[in-house]
């Protein structure tokens, strides 16, 4: 099973018969991922989760926020650091950035909650659950069409989805939302109806279930 169209463009282009290919998407525990607290009016604070690395296009982001327009701007970036990454992290420095390490996921739904924006920018990633967790939280999402964050949302609607390695655009899609608060609030509230309509674990378990039928029933045809 794959868990999002990205993934399954990937496989497909590696030349992998499309039959051999089912797409579940991941569901989310929506009991342990939930709105906690409101975002503080007057600022506008941007929160990642996930590794620290290039994969995860952390320089991109960085230079995102950087060219964002805004007195009072934050962005955390929650998750571990890769060693390899550490010494060009050192020569960049940049005005309300603040790295806080990885944190236990019981921990994260303040952080999600408390945050104007989830920014995920990717260069490639199958279905990053953190993306779900974030609009279980209220939280509007950003992110690279190498996410399958695609797959969670209509771009405009819950969020926008950005080409990968676009500094410009992400820089471009953040402002948008500074600039028009009705616009983020719109999004927050529908981040939060999307993700209750898809489901949580139950449902991602029953869809897997349902790929594992369908398969015995192939092989003992």
């Amino acid at each position: 099973t794959i868990s999002s169209r990205f993934a399954e463009r990937t496989f497909l282009e590696a030349g992998v018969s499309p039959i051999k290919l089912r797409r579940v998407a991941y569901g989310v525990d929506l009991s342990r991922f939930y709105p906690v607290a409101r975002p503080e009016n007057g600022r506008f604070d941007v929160v990642f989760v996930g590794g620290v690395t290039v994969r995860k296009g952390i320089p991109y982001l960085i230079e995102a926020f950087r060219k964002l327009r805004h007195p009072r701007k934050s962005l955390k970036i929650i998750g571990g650091l890769d060693s390899a990454f550490a010494p060009w992290l050192q020569t960049v420095r940049v005005k309300g950035v603040e790295y806080m390490g990885a944190l236990p996921q019981v921990k994260l739904k303040e952080h999600l909650s408390r945050s104007h924006l989830f920014v995920l920018p990717s260069v490639e990633e199958g279905l990053a659950l953190v993306q779900a967790q974030a609009m279980a939280c209220a939280c509007p999402l950003l992110c690279s069409e190498n996410t399958g964050g695609g797959d969670l949302i209509t771009s405009g609607v819950e969020g926008f989805v950005v080409p990968i390695r676009d500094a410009n655009a992400m820089a471009d899609r953040m402002q948008q939302l500074v600039d028009d608060p009705q616009q983020r609030e719109k999004m927050s509230q529908a981040a939060l109806f999307r993700v209750k309509s898809l489901g949580g674990w139950d449902d991602y378990g029953r869809a897997y279930k349902r790929v594992l039928n369908d398969l015995i029933g192939l092989s003992s045809g």
